[in-house]
């Protein structure tokens, strides 16, 4: 790949080579781990247009690659983390073996469960996790306890709840079997346990989490545990159309979860949609609405397990 002619911060093209993400490159600079022809870096704002001559941890680090981004049928018990000082199971200890080096989008929490997308390039990372560019992600949670459609669609204005403010949320009533339901919401930010904390604040008891989709990109019949690429046509194809994250330090709006305005809630219920039903002993989630749109296909070359 040709050196870029813009200069750029030092942790950006780092990020974007997939050596880090910013915020741990800026932590190596802090611990004189990256070097620009021996000299050791001090400020993570060094703009350079090219990774030429510099080192992490005495190697050269070679121009980023094209981005490439993986769909991960996360199981419910590991962590989305490198490493855990408790000693617990996380995704890189069951990820297949033979894989690049990857990093996360965003996380799940231990016991949720579904779609994490996985990529090689920090700087689509940091676009797919920022509020501000407003990517979709879909849960369907099973819960126990009593709410209304009503109740749910009220969450279309956002909500605040001890203090922190969530934004808007798109939540649809799936299916209900006695005090059982299965709960579909929709949301841009993605703040640490957001659905959970949501759920239990209207009084639910949650059972089982799984994400769905991330933008485009959904579960589908993914095996769990297994891991395929999104083909790089369509992720080329997706980025085209992905708003541009704000500059470091701007973008304060959007975390406080204000941006946009807000959507109208879908007003569907179980009668509306008899095609959803399953038998009343059933535990699995009710599949996707045959309205959905068709999203980019992924290859399922190899690295399936």
């Amino acid at each position: 790949m040709a050196p870029s002619r813009e200069p750029q911060r030092i942790a950006k093209l780092l990020a974007r080579a997939g050596v880090a993400s910013r915020r741990d490159v800026e932590r190596m600079i802090a611990e004189g781990r990256i070097a620009i022809e021996g000299e050791a870096v001090t400020k993570p704002a060094t703009l350079l247009t090219s990774l030429h001559g510099v080192t992490v941890d005495g190697k050269p680090v070679r121009e980023p690659a094209p981005a490439r981004l993986f769909r991960y049928h996360k199981p419910a018990g590991l962590l989305t983390a490198a490493r855990d000082p408790k000693g617990r199971a996380t995704i890189y200890d069951r990820l297949p073996q033979g894989l690049p080096r990857l990093m996360p989008i965003g996380r799940l929490d231990l016991n949720t469960e579904g779609l994490l997308l996985l990529t090689t390039d920090g700087e689509l990372k940091r676009q797919l996790e920022l509020p501000a560019t407003g990517v979709e992600r879909t849960y369907r949670a099973r819960v126990f306890g009593e709410v209304s459609q009503a109740r749910l669609e009220d969450l279309i204005h956002g909500i605040e709840i001890d203090g922190v403010r969530y934004g808007q949320i798109d939540a649809n009533l799936e299916r209900r079997t006695g005090r059982n339901a299965w709960v579909e919401m929709r949301l841009r930010e993605g703040k640490n346990r957001e659905v959970r904390r949501v759920l239990e604040h209207l009084g639910l008891k949650v059972s089982r989490l799984i994400r769905t989709a991330y933008g485009p990109f959904p579960l589908g019949d993914l095996p769990t545990g297994a891991v395929d690429e999104v083909r790089q046509h369509d992720l080329v194809a997706f980025r085209k159309n992905l708003p541009n994250p704000p500059r470091d330090g701007e973008g304060d709006h959007a975390k406080r979860g204000g941006g946009g305005p807000a959507r109208e809630p879908r007003r569907s219920s179980t009668a509306q949609r008899p095609s959803h039903s399953r038998p009343s002993g059933s535990s699995g989630p009710p599949p996707p609405r045959r309205s959905a749109p068709r999203s980019p296909s992924p290859s399922r070359g190899g690295s399936k397990r």
